[in-house]
């Protein structure tokens, strides 16, 4: 089975086609829970806002990046927005990028 760091990685191909920078910058993924048993890995991720049309889009770019990992049989992406995704929660690199 992959590791967090691992999945993170993966998820850095998962790009916001509005701002080119991947969720992980962002700040969009809240959290990533690995199974060892049954090769699953669950996702938490927002989006900046609720309105924002990609979800089931993103959904299928989590399942299609983490899928790829070895020992990983089933990701379920888990899209929340509690709590509300912010601009400080972006990475100093991503906040650089935008003019944050």
């Amino acid at each position: 089975m992959p590791s967090e760091e691992q999945v993170y990685e993966a998820l850095e191909e998962v790009i916001d086609p509005e701002l080119g920078l991947d969720f992980v910058s962002l700040g969009l993924v809240y959290d990533v829970e690995v199974q060892d048993e049954g090769g699953e890995v669950f996702v938490t991720f927002t989006l900046t806002t609720p309105a924002c049309p990609i979800g089931p889009q993103v959904s299928e770019q989590m399942r299609e990046f983490v899928g790829e990992l070895d020992g990983v049989q089933k990701v379920h992406p888990k899209m929340v927005f509690e709590p509300p995704w912010s601009p400080e929660m972006m990475s100093e690199d991503a906040k650089f990028a935008l003019g944050y």
